[in-house]
């Protein structure tokens, strides 16, 4: 049974990369975890085993987040195994790799899937959340959004409208959900993760990296650092975006 005293977070897409080193890292600060999975069932156990050694309960909930009664049944879920919810991080996302100039290689399928996991999931998803993340000493959403939001350069036109979307989304949020709940973005830039290296293997990390001030490409690890910073630990910073990214952006 979980402690009904311990706060509660939700990861999106909780079973890998970014999402799997926010779980572990909010276990290690003694939060329950919900590790929200779509596919990848396995994965998503594996992380939730992991997070449960640290002594927290970790579950998994399956749940495609561009399904809005989806995401309501997944809520209902925790408030009923839980009782509350104090975090949410939004970091499910999917993108389709077509080159900017490829104008007609970006179908109609490809947009509405990734304006429904990357930007409208995390509206379904803080929505469904909102009135549990008020009731608790201090809500917080951090939504995991990306540097091509700021750059338009990235695996899509479609992906980086959607991120852009996603930013522009968490000031919305930040300005209705407060002074209750918190709402910020966090920004990554390469990630040295499955994400690229299974979704174009034509891509060279290294390369993409060698003229940063920092050439290198972010761990998993690194984006959660600033996820948790968020989440956790700064309680006046609402509405902000952030870019981790090497200095990409500078």
């Amino acid at each position: 049974m979980p402690d009904m005293t311990r706060p509660v977070a939700l990861v999106t897409g909780g079973g890998t990369g970014v999402g799997r080193a926010c779980v572990l890292q909010l276990a290690d600060q003694g939060y329950d975890v919900v590790v929200n999975y779509s596919r990848s069932q396995d994965d998503a156990e594996a992380t939730a085993k992991e997070a449960s050694a640290k002594g927290v309960t970790a579950i998994t909930v399956q749940c495609d987040v561009a399904d809005d009664v989806c995401v309501r049944a997944m809520m209902d879920q925790i408030k009923t195994q839980f009782g509350r919810l104090d975090v949410v991080i939004n970091n499910a996302a999917m993108t389709h790799f077509v080159p900017h100039d490829d104008l007609e290689g970006l179908t109609e399928p490809m947009w509405d899937r990734m304006l429904g996991v990357n930007l409208k999931g995390p509206f379904f998803v803080t929505r469904a959340a909102a009135d549990m993340l008020r009731q608790g000493n201090g809500g917080s959403v951090v939504n995991v959004s990306s540097v091509a939001a700021l750059t338009g350069m990235g695996s899509s036109i479609g992906y980086c409208a959607a991120k852009g979307g996603l930013n522009t989304m968490t000031k919305s949020f930040a300005r209705i959900l407060a002074p209750e709940v918190r709402v910020n973005s966090v920004c990554p830039g390469p990630i040295d993760s499955r994400w690229i290296r299974d979704g174009n293997p034509d891509w060279d990390l290294n390369e993409m990296v060698t003229n940063y001030p920092i050439p290198k490409a972010s761990q998993p690890s690194d984006i959660a650092d600033a996820v948790l910073f968020f989440a956790v630990h700064s309680q006046m910073a609402t509405g902000q975006i952030l870019s981790v990214d090497g200095g990409q952006t500078l």
